[in-house]
C-alpha cells in the first residue's frame, strides 16, 4: 500500500535557497510511491493549524522540510499521537535530525530514508514558559545562547549564521552571569550564577554545538547542563570548546540527569528558546515525556 504523507514546508529555510530542493524530494517521494500532499502555511501559526488538521486525518507520517524550526512546528502537531514524524533536513541548524540518524547533508538520501518507513519511539520534552506550553525534542536554553537568539531575531543581517556570529560578540560586550535558582525532580534545590543553563534531550543545537554529548533521546531522562559563572576571557576559551563537547570536563559545568527540571532566574529578562524557538520568560519548567514521538530514521 502507497504510504500517504503530508510534508510540511518551511520556504524560508536557508533564506528560501533550499525551495531549489523541494521539488526533487517531492519527485522522489512520489516515485517511491508515496501519495503525497504539501503544506506550506502563510505563518508559522497557520503552518502548525494546517499541520494539526493534517495528522489529525491519520497520515502514515508528516514530514518536516526544514530546519530544527519546523521540527519543532511539526513536534507540536505529532507529539503523543502514532503519526510518525520523517524529517528532510533543509535548515540552517538541523542537530535533531543528526541526533536521530537522519541524513543531513543529502536530502534525497533523507527521502529514501522517510520512503522506508521504519520508525523509533524518542522521548520529547514539555516546556511551559510564561503563557506558553509546547513540547520539544531537542535542546531549551537558557541564558547567554538564548539572549543571542533574541539579539540574532532582531537583526536583518547579516544573513544565516553569520548573524549569530555578530549577535554573540555584541551579547557578550554586556552579559552578567544570572542568579538561577534550579529545581531537580522536585527535590533538589541548586542556587547559583550561571552563564547558561541548557536542558538537553538529544546532544546539540545552534547548528553543531554539542553542549549535552551523551543525551539520549530515548532513555527517559533529560541531561541539565549548567555552566557556572565566569570571566569573559575564561568564557572565550571554554565556549569553543562545545563544538567537540569537550566544555563539560571543565570544572565550571555541571550535568545532572532528572526527569524534571525548573528555572527561575532573575533578572526577569532571561527568555528560554528550545529547538532555536522563542518559548517564553522564566520561570521554565521542563518534564520529560518518555516515548512521545515515533520518529522515521
Amino acid at each position: 500500500m502507497s504510504p500517504q504523507l503530508v510534508l510540511l514546508v518551511n520556504p524560508a529555510a536557508r533564506g528560501g535557497r533550499t525551495l531549489r530542493l523541494l521539488e526533487p524530494v517531492a519527485r522522489r517521494l512520489r516515485a517511491g510511491g508515496a501519495e503525497l500532499s504539501v503544506i506550506v502555511g502563510d505563518d508559522p501559526a497557520d503552518a502548525l493549524e494546517r499541520a494539526c488538521t493534517a495528522v489529525s486525518e491519520r497520515p502514515d507520517a508528516l514530514v518536516a522540510f526544514g530546519g530544527d524550526g519546523l521540527v519543532h512546528l511539526a513536534v507540536q502537531a505529532v507529539a503523543g499521537t502514532d503519526v510518525p514524524l520523517g524529517i528532510i533536513p533543509a535548515g540552517t541548524g538541523n542537530d535533531i535530525a543528526g541526533a536521530l540518524g537522519v541524513p543531513c547533508k543529502d536530502p534525497l538520501a533523507a527521502a529514501r530514508t522517510v520512503l522506508r518507513m521504519r520508525s523509533r519511539a524518542v522521548d520529547a520534552a514539555r516546556i511551559r514558559a510564561g503563557s506558553a506550553d509546547e513540547v520539544f525534542a531537542g535542546v531549551m536554553c537558557c541564558g547567554f545562547d538564548s539572549r543571542v537568539n533574541e539579539r540574532a531575531n532582531r537583526r536583518t543581517w547579516p544573513p544565516g549564521m553569520a548573524r549569530y556570529l555578530v549577535a554573540t560578540l555584541e551579547e557578550l560586550r554586556s552579559f552578567r552571569p544570572i542568579p538561577f535558582r534550579i529545581t531537580l525532580d522536585d527535590a533538589e534545590v541548586v542556587e547559583r550564577e550561571a552563564m547558561l543553563v541548557a536542558v538537553a534531550n538529544t546532544s546539540s543545537y545552534g547548528a553543531g554545538m554539542r553542549v549535552s554529548p551523551d543525551a539520549r533521546p530515548d532513555d527517559g531522562l533529560l541531561d541539565v547542563v549548567m555552566l557556572d559563572a565566569l570571566s569573559k576571557a575564561e568564557f572565550l576559551r571554554v565556549f569553543p570548546s562545545v563544538y567537540r563537547g569537550r566544555h563539560v570536563g571543565h570544572r565550571a559545568v555541571t550535568v545532572r540527569r532528572v526527569r524534571s527540571v525548573r528555572l527561575e532566574a532573575l533578572p526577569q529578562d532571561a527568555v528560554a528558546y528550545a529547538d532555536g524557538e522563542r518559548v517564553g520568560p522564566a520561570p521554565v519548567h521542563c518534564e520529560v515525556m518518555p516515548g512521545a514521538l515515533r520518529v522515521i530514521v
